[in-house]
């Protein structure tokens, strides 16, 4: 297949996509397209700014998150009247 016919193909299973599953097809694509970039980021970041990334994302796979809403209403709490 030439690249003509890849994009001709690619484009077709795209559009055939409904809803969630274009979303996440989407998502991947992006992903996959900016990987070098985020791969670049990543090795800029020092060993500390990594070590802390990997112990945040352990967390949440422990279910030890919290819900966006609730770190938003708590950090308002601490310094709305400051």
């Amino acid at each position: 297949m030439n690249s003509a016919e890849i994009k001709i193909d690619l484009f077709r299973k795209l559009d055939s996509l409904k809803g969630n599953r274009l979303e996440e097809a989407y998502g991947m694509l992006l992903n996959y397209i900016n990987g070098k970039n985020e791969l670049d980021d990543w090795q800029s970041l020092t060993q500390e700014q990594q070590d802390g990334i990997r112990f945040g994302v352990e967390q949440l796979d422990n279910g030890e998150g919290k819900k966006h809403s609730k770190v938003m209403s708590d950090i308002r709490k601490r310094y709305t009247n400051a």
